[in-house]
């Protein structure tokens, strides 16, 4: 499974170390992601999705259901 918000999509990013010496070497910039079951009220279920800590935070604004549709709407979802 690739490293991305299912609700967000948010996804892995790339950059640069940069050391003391301005060396610059390739990196890449993981996001805060976690593995989270939801219980799905509106259709009686559990749901595990994984999410990113801003989509958690926009899945206790804006509630499940909401953000659930929102992602599909965009295309996150699968």
């Amino acid at each position: 499974m690739s490293k991305s918000c299912q609700i967000t999509g948010k996804k892995a990013m790339s950059g640069n170390n940069v050391a003391h010496s301005n060396v610059r070497t390739r990196r890449k910039f993981n996001v805060n992601l976690f593995a989270k079951k939801f219980y799905w009220v509106e259709q009686d279920c559990w749901v595990t999705l994984n999410v990113s800590a801003a989509g958690l935070r926009l899945i206790n604004k804006i509630g499940l259901d909401a953000a659930i549709k929102n992602a599909a709407a965009q295309g996150f979802l699968s």
